[in-house]
């Protein structure tokens, strides 16, 4: 099922994407994955072919566009080539770095960061996670202090995306307000700093060439100007931001299932069992119906979520609703095509092989399954409280 929302503009970009996987990333990424590493060549292509970065202003080279459908776009193209890797790395810098950076920075902030990442010969990151702390960004223990007029800032940070490549970190920090109470607040750590260090790369179940590292800040001494946004804010921004980040993964699992269930569907009518395609069998049409009908439901809500976005409506809410759902979605199906693959579905030089270890963590990082229902309770619980306190006892209202 295609998406009713695009429009001639997007199917036009659409074909440029296209091209330029076919170009600059199917020939190489078998070798990334070996590799563990993607060329940073690669993301300078990407950047220079609109493929990321479109938010990015004028000023600097880009296109200004803030319309999430060409995310979309993207998102669907690489999955179709299984690109995994790749996307999610660019989506990293579009849906979180830029996001933070376009959001907070001052004028000479942008003037200073902007024009490298304009031009895809930087990459950045955004470290939020440690090893005491994930879903629970309250449990952050890293550190800066106030040393004259410079902050000193210690801590580690884990599960980093980009972590290893990136030439500035938005690192989230505790920092010290005047009345001695602790906030949060975040930081720009750029490449070289004494103090700053980097883990090797994390070796992970999936996703093998997209980047993700330990970093270390021991008394890296920053200067006021590399503080972003607010003192004290850092909290209630990445709060903020967390339903561009999770409206992301939202996107990639509903492109990353349709493009398995599509390889698989395919695949269930040229495999032959007793004498016949699998695709004939009761169980395995039965199969590929749900499977058809639920990312139908999924895309349907997608773009929903997207409308939203881009008319600035969409809630925390919302977007972890999509988050926990289509995460879900996408492990679930990807499972079942596995099983409808049979004993080739298990070898790693089958898509559906590798989508099965891209995906599963899918559902626990921009926050878990179990985290998204928590927030989704949470409003729930609110607004029927509300509603209580407003009629009063017995359901009467209470004015």
């Amino acid at each position: 099922m295609s998406s009713a929302i695009y429009e001639e503009v997007h199917e036009q970009y659409r074909a440029s994407v296209k091209t330029f996987i076919k170009r600059e990333i199917t020939p190489h990424y078998a070798r990334w994955e070996e590799e563990g590493a993607i060329d940073m060549s690669a993301f300078a292509a990407a950047i220079d072919a609109g493929i990321y970065g479109l938010e990015i202003p004028e000023k600097f080279g880009g296109p200004g566009e803030t319309d999430v459908r060409y995310r979309m776009v993207v998102n669907e193209e690489m999955a179709l080539a299984r690109a995994t890797t790749f996307s999610i790395s660019v989506a990293n810098q579009d849906d979180m770095v830029l996001v933070y950076l376009l959001d907070l920075a001052t004028p000479d902030q942008l003037d200073r960061w902007m024009p490298s990442l304009a031009s895809g010969e930087m990459v950045g990151a955004v470290a939020m996670t440690e090893p005491d702390a994930g879903s629970d960004l309250r449990g952050i223990a890293t550190m800066a202090r106030l040393d004259g007029d410079e902050w000193v800032l210690s801590g580690r940070k884990t599960f980093i995306t980009n972590g290893t490549i990136a030439g500035l970190v938005i690192v989230a920090a505790r920092t010290e307000r005047d009345d001695g109470s602790l906030g949060f607040s975040l930081f720009v750590v750029e490449d070289g700093m004494p103090g700053f260090e980097r883990g090797r790369p994390l070796q992970k179940v999936g996703l093998h060439s997209q980047d993700t590292g330990e970093l270390f800040f021991d008394n890296v001494r920053l200067p006021q100007e590399n503080m972003l946004g607010a003192l004290g804010s850092g909290l209630s921004q990445l709060k903020k931001h967390l339903p561009r980040e999770r409206l992301s993964t939202t996107l990639g699992a509903v492109a990353d299932a349709r493009a398995i269930y599509e390889l698989t569907a395919a695949y269930c009518f040229e495999r032959k069992a007793f004498g016949q395609a699998i695709g004939e069998f009761q169980n395995t049409r039965f199969a590929l119906a749900e499977m058809a009908t639920e990312l139908d439901i999924a895309e349907a809500y997608l773009d929903a979520l997207a409308l939203r976005h881009n008319a600035g409506t969409l809630t925390a809410t919302d977007a972890a609703k999509g988050k926990w759902w289509t995460t879900e979605l996408q492990k679930k199906i990807v499972d079942r095509c596995l099983q409808l693959h049979g004993g080739y579905g298990y070898m790693i030089e089958y898509p559906v092989a590798r989508a099965f270890v891209d995906s599963r963590v899918q559902t626990i990082y921009g926050g878990t399954t179990e985290i998204m229902k928590e927030i989704i309770g949470r409003d729930i619980a609110a607004s029927f409280s509300s509603s209580i306190v407003e009629k009063g006892p017995g359901g009467k209202s209470s004015s």
